[in-house]
């Protein structure tokens, strides 16, 4: 059982995983690859076993020179947007300045709408979380922090639907995306 129990992923020293049948079920794995390839690692969930450091190793090599260019790639279309919002403006009447100005505001409020206020109503929700916390792991989370403090998905006694952390691996994907957008305009 001990045996098995390793090669699942499930490290008998310590407690960490008495609530889980396994560590590197589909949701989990890609929310592992997630934090990877962004480069915020958790620290929750990581390999335990020699083959296992060594694969994550080579695919960090690789993902996260993609994950930037998958970034950069959303940011650009993204950019695409503003400039065609930019454009719009521009038709109507309105001054160079404060278009640059307006389409950043609104990308700004947006983007904290989406990324950092909306899912921390999801995260107080699903993980019992209080709205201030929500919104502390979103900006550690999207800043790439990623201290580990709060990790969703790992509280006992909580039901999960059993995509929740794949839901939240792509909204990091693409609040990444975001604030590159910030940083470009």
């Amino acid at each position: 059982n001990l045996t098995e129990a390793i090669q699942n992923g499930v490290y008998p020293v310590g407690n960490e995983s008495q609530f889980e049948e396994s560590n590197w079920d589909f949701s989990n794995s890609f929310f592992f690859a997630g934090t990877v390839v962004s480069t915020i690692g958790y620290g929750t969930l990581h390999p335990r076993t020699v083959g296992g450091q060594i694969f994550c190793v080579f695919f960090a090599l690789f993902g996260i020179p993609l994950n930037i260019v998958f970034l950069h790639r959303v940011g650009k279309m993204l950019s695409l947007l503003c400039k065609k919002l930019g454009k719009f403006l521009y038709e109507k009447g309105m001054r160079k300045k404060k278009i640059k100005f307006l389409t950043l505001l609104f990308f700004l409020a947006t983007g904290i709408l989406v990324f950092l206020c909306l899912p921390s109503v999801f995260f107080q929700i699903t993980e019992g979380w209080s709205y201030s916390e929500g919104i502390y792991f979103a900006f550690i989370t999207l800043s790439t922090i990623g201290f580990g403090d709060y990790v969703i998905g790992k509280q006992s006694g909580r039901k999960y639907f059993s995509y929740y952390r794949v839901l939240v691996a792509i909204w990091i994907l693409f609040g990444l995306a975001w604030i590159a957008l910030l940083f470009n305009l």
